[in-house]
């Protein structure tokens, strides 16, 4: 059990942000600060506006291309160019790469799969998969009591893992947003997959890139909507600080204490 999850008690607890009960005003403004500070860690994380066109754009060039004159190679190539393109626009302007990356992963991934195949479906073969195992992963650690959603977010929000032992309200809250995820994302599997074996290629294409926004969207609502309810984040950073601040202190007074004329 690390430092950053062990119990405490509520004393121990200066930085924890729970609203307390000194007027229902005061708590509102609490409650209002939350939903902010919840808004702003999703959009971080999940990449906002920018990471969803990011994720569509490649995909949406394949279909477009290959809907138009049937060439796997200049739609692979096409999908591969506009994702390196995104990440090098992004590398200019210094701004946060990984979901850019995450993109070129799986465009080269799919380029490969279809290259090899020479079918063109199995360009989204590779990113339906880390799906399915994305899915089975937010089942399987929320049933386990680390649900990965938690994992993603504690950083973000600056908590680590203090909400597996110090904050149980927001643990529930990680584990109902996994098994969103999780839930979510097996139903847009059940579609897709067959699909995969029963359509062709262009209406595969398309039924995919409809379903690569709304279901994100969806989860990222009810993960929301769980954590704005769910108790304020331990700032687990600011603990540590104030410890280190603290244990100076401690050291200059005992320094003060050895030698009183220094």
């Amino acid at each position: 059990m690390t430092s950053l999850d062990k119990p405490t008690s509520d004393t121990d607890q200066p930085h924890r942000t729970d609203p307390q009960p000194t007027g229902g005003g005061h708590a509102a403004r609490q409650d209002a600060e939350t939903r902010t500070v919840t808004e702003a860690a999703l959009f971080e994380a999940f990449g906002g506006v920018r990471g969803m066109v990011e994720t569509v754009l490649p995909g949406l060039l394949f279909v477009t291309i290959f809907t138009i004159n049937k060439d796997l190679h200049i739609s692979a190539i096409a999908a591969l160019a506009v994702s390196l393109l995104l990440v090098a626009v992004r590398l200019i302007r210094r701004d946060t790469v990984k979901h850019a990356f995450s993109g070129v992963f799986g465009v080269a991934f799919g380029v490969v799969f279809a290259m090899m195949t020479g079918n063109a479906k199995d360009f989204y073969l590779p990113g339906m998969l880390y799906t399915l195992g994305l899915a089975v992963a937010y089942i399987a650690t929320a049933a386990a009591g680390v649900p990965l959603i938690g994992l993603i977010l504690g950083p973000v929000f600056k908590e680590n893992l203090s909400w597996r032992t110090r904050n149980p309200g927001r643990k529930k809250a990680y584990t109902k947003a996994s098994y969103a995820w999780g839930f979510i994302l097996l139903a847009k599997c059940a579609i897709l997959f067959p699909l995969y074996w029963w359509a062709d290629t262009t209406q595969f294409g398309w039924v995919l890139i409809a379903l690569k926004i709304p279901p994100f969207l969806l989860a990222v609502y009810l993960t929301w909507v769980f954590l704005a309810k769910a108790p304020a984040p331990i700032d687990v950073f600011a603990e540590m600080e104030a410890e280190e601040q603290a244990e100076k202190e401690r050291k200059a007074a005992a320094a003060a204490v050895r030698d009183p004329e220094a």
